[in-house]
């Protein structure tokens, strides 16, 4: 499934720039039901984690804890779970908010990469 990468928001930043990578973040929180459906089910798929290990620095961040309060805010968090691709800028370039299968977190993943290129 995917790694998540464990650090803060500009550590995920230094990062994606080092490795030319768009940053793949979970904005959740722990109450979230799709969310927790997501991280079991979604992230747990050999192919989704094969395609985001690969192109992806990837993030989870609890949008009601530490600096997730403040990335909230800074990002716009009005619903769970909020999916951001992130350029090594710190600008997004994508999002997608609820839940999302393999097939289509996939598909998203993909459409990422197309516009970077």
């Amino acid at each position: 499934g995917i790694k998540f990468f464990h650090g803060t928001f500009a550590e995920a930043l230094q990062k994606a720039k080092e490795e030319h990578k768009i940053i793949f973040l979970d904005a959740y929180a722990s109450w979230c039901m799709p969310c927790k459906m997501m991280a079991k089910r979604t992230f747990k798929k050999e192919k989704v984690g094969a395609f985001y290990n690969k192109n992806f620095i990837n993030l989870k961040i609890d949008m009601e804890k530490g600096e997730g309060v403040e990335l909230s805010r800074k990002l716009g968090v009005t619903a769970y779970p909020s999916l951001f691709f992130i350029n090594e800028k710190g600008v997004i370039i994508a999002k997608s908010v609820g839940y999302h299968t393999a097939s289509a977190l996939l598909d998203i993943g993909n459409q990422v990469i197309a516009l970077k290129k």
